[in-house]
């Protein structure tokens, strides 16, 4: 999956943005692992750190997709995967250098809404790398494949994680979008194929 995500962003950044795709470097680990942008444990979970441009892919989360949110299947953990790579994707269009100019300068709850829409199109740019990955013939989709990948957006929602974990929710607190938002922005990317239509900062829904 990550191979062939590097494949699909270097053909559409040379076909489509006219610019240079540099492969970011895979990193797996169980339990804890130290980046440039610092420790994560396993509570932590898949991340990417644009300090080293690395993809970190915590094995132990998908046990907990499986056992804790009954979500299995190839595409739900290729999701994880691809979603990752889109965050490294970000870096190099420098989506994520104009994100951190507003760290400090807007309100928590503002920069929360801010982070959101940068976790949609991170899923967007998943559900973009499985449509043309399968346009390319790399990865070959079976029936059930989608709808796991999309539980597995669902499952990690903001708005699931807290109801599970505190029995309400907190939307100002919200990091990367409600079940719905996910699901809808991978799904939507999966339909388009479309790089032009992943633009969830000025979206309208989102303000």
């Amino acid at each position: 999956v990550f191979n062939s995500a590097n494949y699909v962003w270097a053909t559409i950044f040379r076909e489509q943005l006219n610019k240079e795709y540099r492969d970011p470097v895979f990193v797996t680990f169980t339990d804890q692992t130290v980046s440039q942008c610092g420790g994560a444990s396993a509570e932590t979970g898949p991340f990417y750190c644009q300090l080293d441009e690395k993809v970190y892919i915590d094995l132990s989360f998908f046990h907990l997709l499986n056992q804790r949110f009954r979500v299995s299947g190839d595409l739900a953990m290729a999701y994880v995967t691809a979603h990752e790579v889109g965050h490294h994707v970000q870096k190099l269009l420098g989506i994520l250098d104009q994100m951190n100019q507003y760290r400090g300068r807007v309100s928590q709850v503002e920069y929360n809404r801010l982070n959101v829409k940068l976790e949609l199109q991170a899923d967007f740019f998943a559900g973009l790398w499985a449509h043309q990955a399968q346009k390319m013939g790399m990865i070959l989709l079976e029936p059930g494949d989608l709808e796991s990948a999309i539980q597995a957006a669902e499952a990690i929602g903001d708005d699931h994680l807290q109801k599970e974990a505190q029995g309400y929710t907190v939307p100002d607190t919200f990091t990367h979008g409600t079940s719905e938002q996910r699901m809808y922005w991978f799904n939507k990317g999966f339909v388009t194929g479309d790089i032009q239509q992943s633009d969830t900062f000025n979206d309208p829904s989102l303000n």
